[in-house]
C-alpha cells in the first residue's frame, strides 16, 4: 500500500514536495487555502490583463541549470514558455546621483568584461570576486545536486561573513562594491546580516540564466499540480488546515476550516512556521525551538505597483531595471527618503509572447517595511479605511515619479494603476507581516536563522522559502531537501541526476 503524505500549503515548496512525492510513489495530498494554488506563481487578471504576483525574475531553465535538471525530472521543464533575458545586460542599474546606467551581461566572462568597462582598473579585482563567486557556489552540494559532503555548512568563512563583507575583500572601491550588489535590496539582502553564500548564489545564478516567464508564472504551478493529479494525488484549494491534532509527538490528524478531516502517514507545513503554530497546539514543541522559530526576524516587505499601458506606447524591456538614487541605497532600500519617497526600485515589463516588441504593463516593486502600514494592520482587505486608500494612492504617486526620472512622460503611457501592499502581502501568502523574502538569513547568528527541515513531531517536515533559502531557487532545493528526509537524499539526487542526463521520460 502506497505511503500517504499531506501538504499544507498549495505554494511552490508545497508543490514541488508533491510532485517528487507522487512520481515516487506516494499518494500526496495538498490542501490550499485560495482559489488556485501557487503561491508565488499565482497570476491574476486585472481588466483582462494577467499580473504575476511574485515570480517575476527566473534562471536555472537553462541547459544543465539546475531548475532545469529538477523539472525535467519531474516531467514539466518541455512545457514551461520561457525567454532569456538581453545577453548584454540581463539587468540594467540605474544610479540617478550620476546619470549612469550599468548593464549586467549574461555569461561568467560576458559579465567581468562588461563590468570591468565601467571600471577598467579594477578588473582583476572583478575578475577575482567572480572567481571567488563561482568557488562558493561549486561548493554548496545542494545548489549542484549532489549529497552534502564538505558542504556550505560547515564552511564558516560564507556562513558568518556578510555579502558587503565578501564584496569589500576584493574592492575598497564603494561605487564598485555597490554595483556587485545591484540586485542585494530585491533579494531581501541586507548589508551586515545576509551571508555571504546566499548573495553568490543569487550572482551565479542570474549571470548563468536570467530569464522570464511567457505569459506568467501560473503555468508552472499549473504543470506541477497536473503531475500530482496523474501519479494519483490531488490538490484541493479553498481548503484551510485549521487545526492540526498531535498526540504524543505524532500528528493524528489534520481538520480544514470546513471540518473535514485528513490523515496521512506522512505531513509537510509549507507555511510560515509562525502560521503553522497558529494552528496547533505549541506545547507539543520544545519551548526553546518555539521561541527560536518566533524571533527569527523576518525579512522586509513590499510595496508593488501593477501598470498597464496604452497599446503601442511603451517598449517592451527584456530586461529588469534596478534604480536607486545613490550607491550607497543598493544597502538601504528599504528606509525612506526624508521626503518618504522610496530609495529605489526594481521594474520589468512580463513578456506576454516570445516576440514582444511593445509592453503590455509593467510590475514596480519598492521594498517596504512593515511598520509603514502597521497602523492598519488589524484591518481586512476591503475594509482597511479611506485613509489607507490615499496612503496607497499618495505612494503611487512617489513610485511614478521615480519612473519619471528614469523615462520622461512616464505616466502618458499609462492606461490604468493600481498597488499591493505589504498588508495585501501578508494576507495574501499568510506570512507574518508580509516577509516576502521569508524568514532573515543571518550571518551574525545563522544557529537562529536557519531552521532544519526534519522537526521533533516524528511525522512531520517543513518545506517553503522560510526554511532555508528563499525564491525560485531556494523554495526547489529545499523541497528537494524535505523529499529526501522520505525518499532518502542520496537516492532522489541519483535520480534527478539520471534522468536529467537520459532524457528519458520519467
Amino acid at each position: 500500500m502506497k505511503k500517504t503524505v499531506l501538504i499544507i500549503g498549495g505554494g511552490i515548496g508545497g508543490l514541488v514536495c508533491g510532485a517528487i512525492l507522487s512520481k515516487e510513489g506516494y499518494r500526496v495530498r495538498v490542501l490550499e487555502r485560495h482559489s488556485v494554488a501557487g503561491g508565488g506563481l499565482h497570476t491574476f487578471k486585472r481588466n483582462g490583463i494577467e499580473f504575476e504576483t511574485g515570480m517575476h525574475l527566473i534562471s536555472g531553465f537553462q541547459e544543465n541549470g539546475v531548475l532545469n535538471k529538477l523539472f525535467s525530472y519531474i516531467g514539466v521543464a518541455d512545457q514551461l514558455q520561457i525567454k532569456p533575458a538581453d545577453e548584454e545586460g540581463f539587468d540594467h542599474f540605474h544610479l540617478a546621483a550620476e546619470g549612469v546606467t550599468y548593464k549586467m551581461a549574461r555569461g561568467r566572462n560576458n559579465f567581468i568584461k562588461t563590468v570591468s568597462t565601467y571600471f577598467p582598473e579594477e578588473k582583476d579585482n572583478i575578475d577575482r570576486y567572480i572567481q571567488r563567486v563561482y568557488e562558493i557556489c561549486d561548493n554548496i552540494s545542494i545548489y549542484n545536486l549532489r549529497a552534502p559532503s564538505a558542504d556550505i555548512y560547515s564552511n564558516m568563512e560564507v556562513m558568518e561573513t556578510s555579502v558587503s563583507e565578501l564584496i569589500a575583500s576584493f574592492t575598497s572601491n564603494s561605487k564598485l562594491q555597490a554595483v556587485l550588489a545591484w540586485n542585494n535590496a530585491m533579494y531581501g539582502g541586507r548589508k551586515d546580516k545576509t551571508p555571504a553564500y546566499v548573495g553568490a548564489l543569487i550572482t551565479q545564478f542570474y549571470i548563468e540564466g536570467a530569464s522570464r516567464f511567457v505569459g506568467g508564472s501560473q503555468q508552472l504551478a499549473d504543470g506541477l499540480v497536473q503531475v500530482i493529479e496523474q501519479n494519483g494525488g490531488e490538490v484541493l484549494t479553498q481548503t484551510a488546515a485549521h487545526f492540526i491534532d498531535i498526540q504524543n509527538q505524532h500528528i493524528q490528524k489534520v481538520i480544514s476550516k470546513g471540518g473535514r478531516e485528513f490523515t496521512a502517514d506522512y505531513y509537510i507545513s509549507a507555511i510560515h512556521p509562525s502560521s503553522m503554530f497558529k494552528i496547533t497546539d505549541v506545547s507539543h514543541f520544545k519551548k526553546a525551538y518555539y521561541h527560536r522559530v518566533d524571533t527569527i526576524e523576518n525579512s522586509n516587505s513590499a510595496f508593488v505597483t501593477f501598470i498597464t499601458f496604452k497599446p503601442n506606447s511603451f517598449p517592451y524591456l527584456n530586461y529588469a531595471g534596478f534604480y536607486t538614487y545613490d550607491y550607497e541605497d543598493v544597502w538601504n532600500c528599504a528606509e525612506l527618503l526624508p521626503d518618504d519617497r522610496p530609495r529605489g526600485c526594481m521594474y520589468l515589463t512580463p513578456p506576454v509572447s516570445a516576440n514582444d516588441v511593445f509592453a503590455q504593463k509593467m510590475i514596480i516593486n519598492t521594498i517596504m517595511k512593515f511598520d509603514i502600514v502597521k497602523k492598519w494592520e488589524h484591518t481586512t482587505v476591503g475594509k482597511r479605511g479611506y485613509d489607507y486608500y490615499a496612503f496607497k494612492t499618495q505612494h503611487e504617486n512617489k513610485v511614478l515619479d521615480m519612473m519619471e526620472e528614469i523615462y520622461p512622460n512616464f505616466r502618458s503611457k499609462i492606461d490604468t494603476v493600481f498597488s499591493a501592499s505589504p498588508l495585501t502581502i501578508r494576507d495574501y501568502y499568510n506570512v507574518k507581516e508580509g516577509a516576502i523574502y521569508g524568514t532573515m538569513n543571518d550571518c551574525n547568528n545563522m544557529p537562529l536563522s536557519h531552521l532544519p527541515v526534519r522537526t521533533k513531531i516524528d511525522n512531520l517536515l517543513l518545506t517553503g522559502q522560510n526554511i532555508n533559502l528563499h525564491g525560485i531557487l531556494g523554495v526547489p532545493l529545499t523541497a528537494i531537501l524535505t523529499c529526501g528526509e522520505l525518499i532518502g537524499l542520496e537516492k532522489l539526487l541519483g535520480i534527478i541526476n539520471y534522468f536529467s542526463r537520459t532524457k528519458v521520460t520519467y
